[in-house]
């Protein structure tokens, strides 16, 4: 889930979506045109599936689809095959094919993706009684899955320093706006809203923002590390200055006020009075809560500048100083918990203040 994160983030910008439109486009045109060339039918749409199937935002995941999908074609046609000769009666051979289908559909599938290809190629074979049209759909299928592993790369490779770059200015954003809400509601006494904790298929975009600093890290060590399917691209390439050490900065930070954030929601929840329907004279709120105010922001300042690579030190100072007017204030409060995560968060960005000792991804 992670990496597919920073990717789809990148990717949601017009001109990356218009490439990669155009990068299947031009995948299936030249699969479908080489097929007429070679003559294995007049109309070789199979040859033209696997742009659109497997060209997904992530290109690391592509060479592996293709080898399951080709893997599932073989297997679908010799089932179909072989169900047809043994069983040439109707009454038997299409249940025979469609539980075999859907086994081999299983056994050939990863955990909570099945291979579909099996399934669909057998009955596709078993539903078009053409001699020869079998070893048309394998030689069709194996001509685009080729070029889409082949030519693929080769369009307008996506830059994973770059999707790196993006996901982190991303996680900044959202970090910003997120601790300005929540310093705004605080100062206004009312509830905190913050992301949720769902599964990975109901994570809203504002839950996002805790997945993107590790998914960015993954883009940046996926290009450091010398991918072979990216190595055109990366010849003579550098990353950003910085990029590596604002990257471990933005990971530590999103485990530091995630927690802040999901502990100042319950604390909010249960504190009297706070957020209360009909409550909005000032002191009808938790003055401790209240004044985390000034905190919030002046953490939010202060990482906003550090993910930008600017100095930051002055924002660490004031905020660190109002960690300790804070506590001082409300000694008799057990807001230690509350607190640990905008400390681990100070404690973060002092590590990553210039003459504190180099970062690596």
């Amino acid at each position: 889930m992670s990496g597919s994160v920073a990717v789809a983030y990148a990717a949601s910008r017009p001109g990356a979506r218009l490439r990669s439109g155009a990068r299947v486009v031009l995948c299936a045109a030249v699969s479908w045109y080489l097929c007429l060339w070679w003559g294995t039918s007049t109309a070789p749409v199979p040859a033209a599936l696997p742009a659109v199937l497997i060209l997904r935002e992530d290109m690391y995941a592509w060479p592996r689809m293709g080898w399951e999908r080709l893997a599932g074609v073989v297997v679908g046609v010799l089932l179909s095959t072989v169900v047809l000769h043994w069983l040439p009666d109707p009454a038997w051979s299409f249940p025979a094919v469609l539980v075999s289908g859907c086994a081999g559909m299983y056994l050939m599938g990863r955990p909570g993706a099945p291979n579909q290809q099996v399934l669909i190629t057998a009955l596709m074979v078993y539903a078009t009684a053409v001699p020869g049209y079998p070893l048309a759909r394998l030689e069709e299928s194996l001509v685009g899955i080729a070029v889409v592993v082949v030519l693929g790369p080769l369009l307008w490779p996506p830059d994973p320093y770059r999707s790196a770059a993006a996901g982190l200015d991303g996680y900044r954003a959202d970090v910003r706006e997120l601790l300005g809400g929540v310093a705004e509601r605080l100062e206004r006494g009312l509830a905190v809203q913050g992301p949720q904790a769902l599964g990975p298929a109901e994570l809203p975009e504002q839950a996002r923002v805790w997945l993107r600093p590790q998914a960015a890290r993954d883009a940046f060590a996926r290009a450091a590390g010398g991918r072979p399917v990216l190595r055109l691209r990366r010849a003579g390439r550098l990353p950003p200055d910085g990029l590596d050490g604002r990257l471990v900065l933005a990971v530590r930070t999103a485990l530091t006020l995630q927690y802040f954030s999901e502990e100042l929601r319950e604390r909010a929840r249960s504190s009297r009075g706070f957020g209360a329907p009909g409550v909005g004279a000032a002191d009808a709120a938790d003055p401790a809560l209240r004044a985390l105010a000034p905190l919030v922001r002046a953490t939010g300042s202060a990482l906003d500048a550090a993910l930008r690579g600017e100095e930051f030190t002055a924002d660490l100072d004031r905020a660190r100083a109002l960690d300790l007017a804070h506590r001082e204030a409300h000694p008799a409060r057990h807001d230690a918990v509350l607190r640990a995560g905008l400390h681990l968060t100070h404690e973060a960005l002092a590590d990553h203040a210039p003459g504190a000792g180099p970062a690596g991804v």
